[in-house]
C-alpha cells in the first residue's frame, strides 16, 4: 500500500497492556474513535514475552490492582465479556482476579467505548513528519496525527528450561507483584541477581519470607554501597557469591520446590536449596527496538518523558505510557495511571492543533 493510500487516524495507541487500555478507554470516551495495535500472536512473540495483553497475561493472582479484592467474579466475568472471549479463559480461582481477566475486563472497557483493535505488532515508525506513519506486520501503512506508546518491558530471564516450566508457580520476576501470595508466606526464597534491583527485591521479600537466599554470581554486590550494606547486614538475607541458577526445581502439584545452584569458579560444585519460590531480578528491556531510535531514550533504553509529570516525549505528538518509559515503579496499576494521563495529554495537544 503506497504511503498516499495509507489510512488516516486521530491516535493510534501501540501496545494492549494496562497502559494502553487506560489509555484506549479514555481516548474513546473523548470522541476520538482510537486505533490500538495490541500485537501479534506469533511464536516470536511469545518466545520474546510480548504476546499482547502484556505481562499481567501471563500472571495468575493479582492482589494489589485496587477495586479487585479477593471473591468470585464468575457470574461478573460471564456477564462482561463476549462468550468467544470468555471460553479461553480458565474458570475463575475465587481469589483475587488473575492476570489474563484483568487484562480481558480492560481490553472490554476500551471496546465498549469504540476503541478498534487490530491483532498485529507496528514493526517501525517514521516520526519525522506528521502525519506520522506506522509500518504494520501484515503490510501498509497507518498514518497518525498522535501516536501513544504503550509497549511495556519485558522481564529478564536466564533462559533455562524449568525456569519456563514454572513461571507463575514459583519462579517470578517480580517480588512486589507476587512476594505477598500465600505460597510465599514464611517460607524460604531465592532472588537472582546482583544489583541495586535484586537487593531491593530481597529486602522486600523479608517481610514474607522466613530466609531469603541471594544469588550472585560473582564475588562482590553490584549493587550501590548502601544496598549492598542492607543486604549484609540483614539477617534474613543469606547470600551466595560465585554462584549460578543452573536449574529449578519442583513437580507438577506443588509448583517450585528447590533450586541447583552451580559454582562459578568449581563447576563441579553444586548446592541444592529446599525453596518455594523464585525471583529473577536481572533487569528488564524496554520494548522500544520498532522506535528505530527516534525518540529519546534514557541509558537504560526507556522512552524519556521530556516534561515532569507529563507524558510528551521528544518528538511533538508522540506520547509514551506505561513501563515503556518507567524503570522504577513497573506496576499494573502506575502503568494504568500513565496510561490516562497520557490520553489527556493527547487529547487536549490534538485540541491545540485543531484537531477533534
Amino acid at each position: 500500500m503506497a504511503a498516499s493510500n495509507a489510512r488516516r487516524e486521530r491516535i493510534v495507541i501501540i501496545g494492549s497492556g494496562p497502559a494502553g487500555w487506560s489509555a484506549a478507554t479514555y481516548a474513546a470516551r473523548a470522541q476520538l474513535e482510537p486505533l490500538v495495535f495490541e500485537g501479534a500472536i506469533s511464536e516470536k512473540n511469545r518466545l520474546a514475552g510480548t504476546l499482547p495483553m502484556g505481562q499481567l497475561a501471563m500472571t495468575t493472582e493479582v492482589e494489589n490492582y485496587a477495586g479487585f479484592p479477593h471473591g468470585d467474579l464468575e457470574a461478573f466475568l460471564d456477564s462482561s465479556l463476549p462468550p468467544e472471549r470468555r471460553q479461553m479463559m480458565a474458570p475463575h480461582a475465587k481469589a483475587g482476579v488473575s492476570g489474563p481477566e484483568l487484562m480481558e475486563l480492560m481490553r472490554q472497557q476500551a471496546v465498549n467505548f469504540g476503541t478498534r483493535i487490530i491483532t498485529d505488532d507496528i514493526d517501525k515508525v517514521d516520526f519525522s513528519s506528521r502525519p506520522f506513519k506506522l509500518y504494520p506486520s501484515e503490510g501498509g501503512v497507518v498514518e497518525a496525527e498522535c501516536v501513544i506508546v504503550a509497549t511495556g518491558a519485558k522481564a529478564n530471564w536466564l533462559g533455562l528450561e524449568s525456569e519456563e516450566k514454572f513461571k507463575n508457580r514459583g519462579v517470578s520476576a517480580c517480588a512486589v507483584c507476587d512476594g505477598a501470595l500465600p505460597r510465599f508466606r514464611k517460607k524460604e526464597l531465592v532472588v537472582v541477581g546482583g544489583g541495586d534491583s535484586a537487593v531491593e527485591e530481597a529486602t522486600y521479600l523479608t517481610k514474607f519470607a522466613s530466609t531469603v537466599h541471594l544469588v550472585h554470581r560473582r564475588d562482590e554486590l553490584r549493587a550501590s554501597r548502601i544496598m549492598a550494606k542492607r543486604a549484609h547486614d540483614d539477617p534474613k538475607i543469606k547470600i551466595h557469591f560465585n554462584s549460578g541458577l543452573a536449574e529449578v526445581l519442583g513437580d507438577d502439584t506443588k509448583g517450585v520446590t528447590g533450586v541447583r545452584l552451580v559454582s562459578t569458579i568449581d563447576p563441579a560444585k553444586e548446592t541444592i536449596l529446599d525453596v518455594t519460590g523464585v525471583f529473577l531480578a536481572i533487569g528488564h528491556t524496554p520494548n522500544t527496538a520498532f522506535l528505530g531510535g527516534q525518540l529519546e531514550l534514557n541509558a537504560k533504553g526507556y522512552v524519556v518523558w521530556t516534561k515532569h509529570f507529563r507524558t510528551e516525549t521528544s518528538v511533538e505528538g508522540v506520547f509514551a505510557a506505561g513501563d515503556v518509559a518507567d524503570d522504577y515503579y513497573r506496576q499494573a496499576i502506575s502503568a494504568a495511571g500513565t496510561g490516562c494521563m497520557s490520553a489527556l495529554d493527547a487529547e487536549r495537544w490534538l485540541s491545540a492543533q485543531g484537531i477533534h
